[in-house]
């Protein structure tokens, strides 16, 4: 049995910090704990929602189906704590909703140019779902389906782990892919999302987290959050959003957030808004590097993304359209944005950009860190 196995079967005996019907032991003031809030039914199977908590009052709320982070609790510079990415209040209601909030993106996250790509020179048809493009895994990505779950705490923290076996053929990818998604809560406000992959053939993966952010709890837009963008090069993109191929210095353009903008500075000089990957390295080397930080004075949030992906979409929730949302929010354009590690988009159809080819024996690993702080 491969190490994925192993640790599939692992999740599904083990339950170390909670009693039988998922509460955690310890629920004390101050101190860590994981408790199963929520259950429901979807699709005949059954749903978990799990609440992270550590001793600062920093709480996460992960569900199963999708692997969606539903909630992010964070306090700001006055110490309270509240909502800071977008969502729904029924797990129900992630269902084919369009917008991906908090979700697992992937097989390959971000689009594939009219869903066609080759491997080894046999061509493979991905279902399209973004007009003539594949995006974020397809019709029934990753983000809709249950996982397998389980929570466990060490001297790290408090986590749930989670495994998906994705087969072969599923939206039209090669090779049986075997997923664990791993979600931690540490004690210094750090949120690690560790995504681990195997196949038994040659394939193409692509995993990223693509939550919502919006660092004033929904009390304005993004529009004046401050932007740093660790990246001096961007990939332009066509009328359908796929990459031309070419990798361009954002130096006098209004793309560059090498140093701190406000992201309505300049978004009206970028037709339909920010919605592109940024280069971190040019080559996919493994290295965990900070690649964006996001600030909003108000609050005094502080987000900073840490990834070991070669790349950041950036986007500015320019498709946002009126949605509603957790605790009665209205979700309208530029609510919130993402920042989402991963590979490039089109990888598999662009010879000079770092590849997201996985072959058996290999394992797939990409690990992001949300740093939370104010100031």
């Amino acid at each position: 049995m491969s190490k994925f196995g192993v640790l599939a079967l692992a999740c599904l005996m083990f339950w170390s910090c909670g009693t039988d019907n998922g509460t955690a032991e310890n629920e004390t003031e101050n101190e860590n704990s994981i408790t199963m809030i929520n259950t429901e039914t979807i699709n005949g199977k059954e749903v978990k929602t799990f609440e992270l908590k550590n001793k600062n009052g920093t709480t996460i709320h992960i569900t199963n189906y999708g692997a969606i982070v539903t909630k992010m609790l964070v306090a700001d510079k006055e110490g309270n704590l509240e909502n800071i990415v977008l969502g729904f209040d029924s797990v129900s209601e992630y269902q084919q909703n369009g917008y991906y909030f908090g979700a697992t993106a992937g097989r390959y996250a971000n689009r594939i140019a009219k869903g066609r790509f080759s491997i080894d020179g046999e061509a493979f048809q991905l279902t399209t779902n973004d007009g003539q493009n594949h995006l974020h895994g397809g019709n029934e990505g990753f983000n809709e389906v249950v996982w397998e779950a389980e929570s466990f705490e060490d001297n790290s923290g408090v986590g749930v782990r989670m495994v998906y076996v994705s087969p072969d053929g599923e939206e039209g990818y090669p090779g049986e892919l075997t997923t664990t998604a791993t979600f931690s809560l540490d004690d210094n406000d750090v949120l690690t999302i560790l995504y681990e992959a195997s196949t038994d053939k040659a394939t193409i993966v692509n995993i990223t987290h693509h939550g919502y952010f919006n660092l004033s709890a929904m009390k304005e837009d993004i529009l004046n959050h401050e932007l740093t963008i660790y990246g001096d090069h961007y990939t332009p993109v066509d009328e359908t959003l796929i990459p031309t191929g070419d990798i361009v210095e954002v130096n006098n353009t209004p793309f560059d957030f090498t140093s701190a903008h406000k992201i309505g500075e300049r978004i009206a000089q970028v037709e339909g808004g920010y919605d592109h990957n940024y280069v971190i390295t040019k080559e996919y080397t493994g290295d965990l590097k900070k690649q964006a930080e996001l600030y909003h004075s108000g609050s005094g949030r502080l987000l900073e993304v840490h990834s070991d992906a070669p790349g950041v979409q950036f986007y500015s929730g320019n498709f946002l359209d009126g949605a509603q949302g957790t605790d009665g929010n209205t979700y309208n354009k530029h609510t919130g944005l993402c920042l989402e590690p991963q590979f490039f988009p089109d990888s598999p159809n662009q010879p000079n950009f770092p590849s997201a080819s996985l072959k058996p024996g290999e394992t797939y690993s990409h690990r992001i860190e949300l740093h939370f702080k104010t100031r």
